[in-house]
């Protein structure tokens, strides 16, 4: 079927009213959805009414304030940890001595390498404190740094039989 005025000004209306490009190609007869959003595009269609639903602002989540911090890492083989969760203050907030702060060039395997501040800035230093088995880092810096996956997505993992 060709695209007839009476087609045209059908489309148009039915577009204004909202109808999706499936339902107008239904109701045109004859027709595919592409061919319906092809002449839409060429028509410079946009004004289209909105659906109760996608007008409607979503409610967010609430965050909480503190960190999930992990209170007890072990190891189990080279570097795997177990956790336990409760809430920690702010990663800032854990003070690191300045006899344990290290630069760039002072690092080893043995010391964590955690950087702390801006590195632009005269004061930025990494943590420098001792570290856990095979990680980079410090027993504070390995609870902020490898966090388990949060429970949300542990739930989406598909059941298995």
């Amino acid at each position: 079927m060709s695209w007839t005025d009476e087609r045209v000004e059908l489309l148009k209306k039915l577009w204004a009213d909202g109808l999706s490009a499936s339902q107008i190609a239904a109701e045109l007869g004859g027709i595919t959805r592409n061919a319906v959003i092809g002449k839409v595009h060429r028509l410079g269609l946009s004004g289209r009414a909105k659906s109760p639903s996608s007008s409607a602002p979503r409610p967010r989540k609430a965050r909480s304030s503190g960190m999930l911090r992990v209170s007890r890492p072990s190891m189990r083989g080279n570097t795997a940890l177990a956790y336990e969760y409760e809430l920690e203050p702010e990663p800032e907030l854990f003070e690191i001595p300045v006899e344990q702060r290290k630069t760039l060039l002072q690092l080893t395997e043995k010391t964590c390498h955690w950087p702390v501040g801006d590195p632009g800035s005269p004061d930025f230093f990494f943590c420098g404190g001792e570290t856990v088995g095979d990680l980079p880092y410090c027993a504070h810096h390995s609870r902020v740094a490898f966090q388990p996956a949060n429970e949300r997505r542990r739930d989406k993992r598909p059941f298995r039989h």
